[in-house]
């Protein structure tokens, strides 16, 4: 079962025997709103999308758990950031609510982005604060709800919540594990134990790792609002990020898949399958 907003997300429900396990992909999205009026060029602007990421993990509702992905691009208004990050200089009037600017919002990727990598201006004016309001209500509370719902009904059943959230970083920025020839291929971020259980992000490691991965665990991405805002270990709300290295995918430089793909996809099955007993285990 499926439901979209058009524009914004869509979700596939559980297929077969359910698990309290919720994966979700905020940055996947491509559908780029007429209002946006960027003047990056597009080809830049689109290397910013965790390009294929929702594709890669399309299989887990087999698994037993739900997936959520938006649709539109983080450039234009990014669900892994708090309402408060926003850059006041970016817009042209008073922002009537609360601002604690964060170092994401100083370098240009805040709430809404002002730059995009490697050092692209993304707009030649300033906002209007309407604008900004209208992009929260229409995209950003609508992606927070919805996920939000699915990680309640979850708990609710179960007692107990797992919160995949689902990313990928790229190829040219990932570190190296010391005395390692290559690449990392998987960070895992639980904002130094405090969204998930450590025990849980160990078994994600060790799961990765089995099927032949590198993994390192908060270096250098730790999570950000998805998790934080969604998480409470203490009270069985767990959430951990996963980023993917690119080059293990894609062509970083075409936007087009590439012959890693499909491997990748069944592994990020298996891991989704191990993932779901753990937690029908962990939930009795």
């Amino acid at each position: 079962m499926s439901t979209t907003i058009p524009g914004v997300l869509y979700t596939r429900k559980a297929n077969g025997s359910s698990a309290p396990v919720v994966f979700d992909s905020p940055h996947s999205g491509a559908d780029y709103p007429s209002d946006f009026n960027f003047i990056t060029p597009i080809d830049v602007l689109r290397k910013s999308e965790d390009a294929f990421v929702d594709e890669l993990y399309s299989s887990v509702p087999e698994c037993g758990a739900n997936l959520q992905a938006a649709l539109f691009p983080r450039a234009y208004i990014d669900p892994n950031r708090s309402l408060l990050d926003i850059d006041p200089e970016l817009l042209d009037e008073h922002w009537p609510e609360p601002l604690a600017p964060s170092e994401k919002t100083r370098l240009g990727h805040g709430l809404i982005w002002r730059m995009c990598p490697p050092n692209y201006a993304l707009y030649d004016r300033k906002l209007r604060a309407r604008e900004v309001k209208e992009r929260i209500d229409t995209y950003w509370r609508p992606y927070h709800q919805t996920l939000r719902d699915m990680l309640d009904h979850a708990h609710e059943r179960f007692g107990k919540v797992w919160h995949i959230n689902c990313h990928s970083m790229p190829a040219a920025g990932v570190p190296q594990l010391p005395g390692v020839t290559g690449r990392v291929d998987f960070v895992l971020g639980d904002r130094d134990g405090t969204t998930c259980a450590p025990e849980f992000t160990a078994f994600v490691a060790s799961t990765l790792k089995e099927l032949g991965y590198r993994v390192r665990v908060n270096d250098p991405y730790k999570g950000v609002e998805l998790v934080r805002a969604h998480s409470d270990p203490k009270n069985g709300r767990h959430s951990l990020q996963i980023e993917i290295n690119r080059g293990l995918y894609m062509n970083e430089e075409n936007l087009e898949r590439d012959h890693g793909f499909d491997g990748l996809k069944q592994n990020l099955t298996r891991l989704a399958d191990a993932l779901c007993d753990y937690a029908r285990t962990e939930s009795v």
